[in-house]
């Protein structure tokens, strides 16, 4: 095959790929189980040993044909792809890795993590001894106690923000935990590679001096690169700032994550513990923010391509073998005994009863991403065959899906965690209501802003839900806007630097509120809304319905008009809360009337009473007086109603209805209308 060839399959494959991941992803999302375990089912359903295998025109062995001469069950260049997704992964993993968790609860976290790697890697290399028959030290049970010292810190963090639990005495300490946890299996993980890459020379059994050194070499290495990371981690960010643009900062940040990756590589280590280490050089520099924003884009694509890939080794038929079932279950109780064990025990020692012993050993059981980074390496380096493999995938699974339910369970149970009352951390928060989301949302991007000016690095970590980051240096801000209300969360040392700035940001935007009210006059204005000809479109023009129209309105005055429409409205299923609705549209008509001119009113608002935009339209030809420019009664009420915080063509909708009420001939056709469909078809036809 020559390389067109090759390049135009793989293209075909990734395409596929990218709407598989996307497709179960979404679906894994609605029945409640984490996106990478849609993302890993999308692999082996369209992999080789599935759907893949199937031939189709232009493919005669199918779009994902096992390679010739064995091997890999994907080819060379898709694994090169999901290669990079790992390396990205462990990057952003580093990136998020708290640091400042790290050190407060060293102590605590420290051991609990430090059991529960002893704990699983021991009982994980024991499983491997039990069903294969063989010695502790022999790769392939090295390497399946290596996989179980894993554990998702994102599937433990999203169930304790979920209970609310992430700033108690069990939460704080599980995430501390698992950071070390991470850390100390990235570091076993160099040592067992070492050694497995001495036993396969062919050097035989191994004295504990040789232990000692390959595990000294590989420590040191390890610790070498991390503490010249971290103390030259501002030298680098300020390297990075060079190049001035945002982007940049992403690119030249994976550019050393990929060098430092190869690098270790080459010295005998996988490639992901450079990428970690990357990452977690960067983690507290103030342009960490910014970096992960950035990456993000990048991270959707070649990750979710990583655990399809993963996926697509997986042999179904070898996975349902009752010797593959049998290893997969007495391995996967193995893998959550010692989390529950291991990490339970220090926690009894260190001030928490059984219940807290019980939440933190739960917390710790899920695996995820850098149990199949692992399984990926064993594969590819020949450590794990495919029947050892498919074990691995299904202790994934089970351990994903399982352990949701069983830390919501704990989490559940009635009292405290801890022996003893635990003091309140240094931290602190202020809240300001301002009574109005428009004023709220001024204030936040303003303020936003004008950290930006101060040289802080501003994360916007979700616009819908209005959280965002400030960073700089070792200052660390958290934004949060819910609805008419900002709220802000960081150290105790710093909350004066926060009320300063939020107070400059408020009298600022009254001195501009105060300047507009003398320059603006919206009422001269309010007549030009319905002059001219404007841009209409009959996709916009298409929200007015028959079924939320009305010739003949009962309301004689216009708060009962203003009420008749919104019940219109909620008749017909369009409203999620109708009170809310209409008092956001009395609001609206306290600031202004929406009366236009000529019989016209357009009443609207925007409202968190609903989820979609919807339109309603009435006539009352014997007009009710609705404070109107001209001063005539109206007539004809078309009212909007819009989300606050999606999208939608709310502004464009007003604009295109007012051109088409712009022509008299239309307004009195409509007004005089026989029938609900025919005033319809008036107002779409413009």
């Amino acid at each position: 095959m020559n390389l067109t060839e090759l390049m135009a399959g793989l293209v075909f494959q990734l395409g596929v790929i990218i709407f598989a991941v996307r497709l179960c992803g979404r679906l894994a999302r609605k029945v409640g189980i984490p996106p990478v375990l849609g993302e890993l089912l999308a692999g082996v359903i369209i992999g080789p040993y599935a759907l893949g295998g199937i031939g189709l025109p232009g493919f005669p062995q199918g779009l994902f044909p096992l390679p010739e001469g064995g091997g890999l069950a994907v080819s060379p260049e898709l694994y090169s792809f999901a290669t990079v997704g790992s390396i990205v992964l462990l990057f952003a993993s580093g990136l998020e890795t708290d640091l400042g968790l790290f050190l407060r609860y060293s102590v605590a976290g420290g051991l609990i993590g430090l059991g529960g790697v002893v704990s699983s890697f021991v009982l994980g290399d024991l499983a491997g001894v039990l069903l294969l028959g063989s010695s502790f030290m022999d790769p392939h049970c090295l390497f399946l106690g290596i996989l179980c010292t894993a554990t998702s810190v994102g599937i433990t963090a999203r169930i304790l923000s979920d209970q609310k639990k992430m700033d108690s005495p069990e939460g704080v300490t599980t995430l501390a935990a698992a950071v070390f946890d991470d850390v100390l299996g990235i570091i076993a993980l160099a040592v067992v590679l070492g050694l497995v890459a001495v036993l396969n020379g062919g050097q035989g059994q191994l004295d504990p001096l040789s232990i000692l050194a390959i595990a000294g070499k590989a420590f040191g290495i390890w610790l070498g690169f991390s503490a010249l990371g971290l103390i030259c981690s501002r030298q680098i960010a300020g390297f990075l700032k060079v190049f001035k643009h945002s982007y940049d900062f992403m690119a030249l940040a994976l550019g050393i994550a990929l060098l430092l990756a190869g690098f270790f590589e080459k010295q005998g280590l996988a490639m992901i513990i450079g990428a970690y280490i990357t990452g977690l050089s960067l983690s507290k520099t103030d342009i960490a923010p910014v970096i992960q924003e950035r990456l993000h884009g990048v991270y959707e694509f070649f990750v979710p391509i990583f655990f399809a890939a993963m996926g697509m080794m997986v042999n179904l038929r070898e996975i349902a073998s009752p010797p593959v079932l049998i290893f997969g279950g007495v391995y996967t109780l193995a893998a959550v005994l010692a989390k529950v064990i291991g990490c339970g025990g220090p926690a009894l020692l260190l001030g928490f009863n059984a219940k807290g012993a019980l939440r933190i050993g739960t917390g710790m059981a899920p695996r995820g991403e850098v149990a199949l980074i692992i399984a990926g390496i064993g594969l590819t380096t020949g450590i794990l065959d495919s029947s050892l493999f498919g074990v691995v995938i299904l202790m994934t699974l089970i351990t994903t899906l399982a352990a949701p339910p069983l830390l919501n369970f704990t989490l559940r149970l009635p009292g405290p965690g801890t022996r003893n009352p635990v003091k309140a951390g240094d931290t602190a928060g202020a809240s300001w209501d301002f009574h109005d989301d428009e004023i709220a949302g001024m204030v936040h991007d303003t303020l936003l802003k004008d950290l930006r000016t101060e040289g802080f690095y501003v994360q916007i970590m979700s616009m819908d839900e209005g959280l965002s980051q400030a960073r700089k240096d070792d200052i660390a801000l958290s934004i949060a806007r819910t609805g008419s209300a900002l709220n802000i969360v960081t150290a105790q040392a710093d909350m004066p630097l926060v009320k300063t700035a939020v107070y400059e940001v408020m009298l600022r935007l009254t001195e501009t509120m105060q300047k507009l009210k003398a320059a603006a006059d919206p009422a001269s204005m309010r007549k030009e809304l319905l002059e001219g000809r404007g841009r209409t479109t009959q996709e916009i023009l298409s929200l007015i319905s028959g079924e939320c129209t009305v010739m003949n309105l009962r309301g004689n005055t216009k708060e009962q008009v203003l009420t008749e429409m919104v019940d219109i409205l909620a008749v017909h299923g369009k409203l999620e809360d109708r009170d809310l609705v209409l008092h956001d549209i009395f609001e609206r008509e306290k600031s202004m009337s929406t009366g236009m001119q000529h019989g016209i009113a357009l009443p609207h608002a925007k409202s968190e009473g609903v989820k979609d935009i919807c339109v309603a339209v009435g006539v009352k030809k014997k007009g009710v007086e609705f404070d109107s420019m001209d001063g005539e009664k109206s007539r004809l009420f078309i009212m909007v109603v819009s989300p606050k915080k999606v999208s939608g063509p709310h502004i464009q909708f007003l604009a295109a209805v007012g051109t088409v009420l712009n022509d008299e001939t239309v307004r009195e056709q409509v007004i005089n209308a026989g029938s609900r469909e025919l005033a319809v078809n008036l107002l779409r036809r413009g």
